[in-house]
């Protein structure tokens, strides 16, 4: 495959899924901004801390993601906040309940090992 076509699928694959996991972590981050902290608790944090990380990892860390800078490490956070979703605060549901953070799992592990690609401000 040529190099061009790599560096384009991880653009996309940058682009949407950060836009994608944005728009479920907006009204978080609102939250946040507005001092309304109540939010779930499902690795016994509190909820305060546990609505501000889920909120780095879903609206600022792919803001980052989404740029190519620091891809690697800012995919940490919505690896980790998917993780949580799928295996602790969906545990029990139905898989076509916890398939989307799934897929963002999957989505946000394959950019941690692929790095950013060439279309990025960063370079890794």
């Amino acid at each position: 495959m040529k190099t061009a076509s790599i560096n384009f699928g991880l653009l996309l694959l940058r682009v949407g899924f950060s836009v994608g996991l944005m728009t479920h972590g907006y009204g978080k981050f609102m939250k946040v901004i507005q001092g309304n902290f109540e939010f779930g608790d499902p690795i016994g944090i509190g909820p305060t801390f546990s609505l501000i990380l889920a909120s780095i990892g879903e609206f600022i860390a792919p803001i980052l993601i989404l740029i190519g800078w620091k891809t690697r490490i800012a995919s940490l956070f919505p690896i980790i906040t998917m993780l949580v979703a799928f295996a602790i605060a969906h545990d029990g549901d139905p898989f076509s309940t916890k398939e989307k953070s799934f897929v963002y799992l999957i989505a946000f592990l394959t950019l941690y090992f692929t790095g950013p690609g060439k279309y990025a401000l960063g370079k890794e």
